[in-house]
């Protein structure tokens, strides 16, 4: 069985974490519910970058992901520069792949793109994405014109590297989907987040990290709950990713 190493790049508030879960938790979760049996389809191993907690090497496992942060790709910590180190490794070593939010920008950032906090604010509750050519990751044509998912991000890749493609963006965040050859890609939104951790992290911030209009905007979005359905859609392309070491992913 495939082992998935989880970076753990952040973690949940602590009154938020025993209902909810840890983000290593979160995106075995999501992975998980993709599978058609009725046993794990992966192995998963948390690596805590956070307090300095490293694989030994690119292929200490089989396939990676590396989790959102409330810290900036640009923050002075001890852990940034040897993360963006292993993302090239894992890169060059052609190792599948994933990351989301935070993942996904610090990605950007180690393989030649550009990230900044984004002068046009906050992006809280469910966003919609449009899908560029109607494409996912598996660079097949779908049905599908566009994806829902839950967001909590202000930075944004502003540049991507020269290697990725678009396979995602809004008008409010162009480049919030990339997928590099066959061998990663990576989304600034939170498909492992459920809307009632997403309701109870607005809530917590709202008034001290998020301003109270843009948080009650996005709280109120959040009622519609069946909108969040895109979520197992992108599971999906994670787990069928990982599956077979290549972005072969087709939409439910």
């Amino acid at each position: 069985m495939k082992t998935i190493g989880i970076l753990e790049t952040g973690l949940p508030p602590d009154h938020l974490a025993p209902q909810h879960g840890s983000y290593v938790e979160m995106m075995a979760a999501l992975v998980e519910k993709a599978s058609v049996q009725d046993q794990p389809c992966f192995n998963y191993r948390g690596y805590c970058v956070l307090d300095d907690e490293f694989p030994a090497a690119a292929d200490e496992c089989d396939g990676w992901i590396i989790t959102g942060s409330k810290h900036g790709v640009y923050d002075d910590l001890p852990w940034i520069e040897p993360l963006k180190v292993l993302v090239r490794e894992i890169y060059q070593a052609k190792i599948p792949l994933v990351g989301i939010c935070f993942g996904h920008q610090i990605m950007a950032e180690a393989l030649g793109g550009k990230v900044e906090k984004s002068d046009r604010g906050w992006g809280l509750g469910l966003q919609t994405y449009q899908l560029v050519n109607r494409t996912p990751p598996n660079g097949t044509t779908t049905h599908y014109p566009a994806i829902t998912l839950n967001a909590i991000h202000q930075d944004q890749v502003v540049e991507p590297p020269a290697d990725a493609r678009v396979f995602a963006g809004s008008t409010f965040c162009p480049y919030a989907g990339l997928v590099y050859g066959d061998q990663a890609f990576s989304l600034q939104p939170h498909p492992e987040f459920s809307i009632s951790y997403e309701q109870a992290l607005i809530e917590y911030r709202r008034g001290t990290v998020f301003p109270e209009v843009v948080s009650d905007r996005a709280l109120e979005g959040l009622k519609p709950h069946d909108r969040v359905a895109d979520a197992a859609l992108v599971g999906g392309w994670m787990h069928d990713f990982f599956s077979t070491a290549t972005l072969t992913a087709s939409p439910p």
